[in-house]
């Protein structure tokens, strides 16, 4: 999946000189662009923790850096998978600490990006110890889920575990259905086996993020969805449509526009949709960056090298 051999049971030591920088922020802020300008400067190379970036098939409605930006410097984690891949946090935390063991053998400084926050968690932090779930019950509430939709979901998980809900993305159909896997399977709450003790990483981590007011947030979010559009994203989605039930798909820009493809919506209704929930999606971003992060905010208009001079 990477040109790095991956080897995650080979030895390889660490020092504390290296760190990691990772660059955070809401969707359409500019994270891309300044994670490049760093590289360039440390020359080095740019882990990417957009979940929505890992899948081939998906490029125009992720927002995926462009063959210039992928040119510029080594981008690792960025279309390496298919939608029909099972991928999972853990998947892509192992992969990305075994890339960071053997980049940190010659690069003193590695760039994460990306605005999925449990992505950059099991990163930076570590994962909670999961249960196993059973398959039987995963295959029947995502059978449920193409059936009914999520809202009878979603209130199953209010009535069995009303804790959780309020931790979690209510409208995200793989959040519900973990947790409701995860009750149904052990008879214990998701939020049981959070928050446990990690094995601290052996590098430094540094976080900056970009940020700008609300209405400088929507302004751009909405004109990169008319962008989106233009470069083709309607064609994107009609492309894959035929797999709009793999959670690779079940995310704002395509499922929008597949309640269009369905005769539920208006086109106009559905663009008016996917930048609301973009808009939506972008609050969400910078309430758990700020609740779970130590982020060093800086203006998004900021001079790349101003940031620079902080992290030398």
């Amino acid at each position: 999946m990477t040109d790095l051999t991956i080897a995650t049971n080979v030895a390889i030591t660490y020092t504390m000189t290296n760190e990691l920088i990772v660059v955070v922020g809401p969707t359409a802020i500019g994270k891309t662009a300044l994670a490049i300008k760093l590289a360039k400067a440390f020359d080095t190379s740019i882990i990417s923790a957009d979940s929505r970036q890992f899948y081939k098939e998906m490029t125009i409605g992720t927002a995926v850096p462009s063959k210039d930006e992928l040119q510029a410097v080594k981008h690792y984690c960025v279309q390496h998978i298919s939608i029909q891949d099972n991928y999972s946090v853990r998947d892509f935390e192992l992969e990305s600490l075994s890339i960071l063991k053997q980049l940190f053998q010659v690069k003193e400084k590695v760039i994460l990006v990306g605005g999925s926050g449990l992505f950059l968690n099991a990163i930076i932090k570590g994962l909670d110890e999961m249960p196993e779930v059973n398959s039987n019950i995963r295959k029947a509430l995502n059978e449920r889920l193409d059936h009914d939709g999520l809202e009878p979901l979603a209130a199953l998980l209010r009535e069995l575990d009303v804790q959780i809900t309020y931790q979690i993305d209510m409208s995200n159909p793989r959040r519900v259905i973990r947790a409701l896997e995860v009750y149904l399977s052990t008879g214990r709450s998701l939020s049981t086996f959070k928050n446990q003790s990690k094995t601290p990483r052996p590098f430094k981590v540094k976080i900056i993020g970009l940020q700008a007011d609300r209405n400088q947030i929507y302004q751009r979010i909405e004109d990169r969805v008319d962008i989106m559009m233009a470069q083709g994203l309607m064609k994107e989605a009609q492309d894959l449509y035929t797999f709009k039930h793999l959670n690779a798909l079940q995310t704002v820009g395509y499922r929008e526009l597949f309640d269009y493809f369905d005769g539920k919506e208006t086109l106009e209704v559905a663009l008016s949709k996917i930048k609301q929930n973009t808009r939506r999606f972008a609050k969400r971003q910078m309430t758990w960056f700020n609740n779970q992060m130590a982020v060093e905010w800086f203006d998004y208009r900021i001079p790349a090298k101003k940031i620079l001079e902080k992290l030398n």
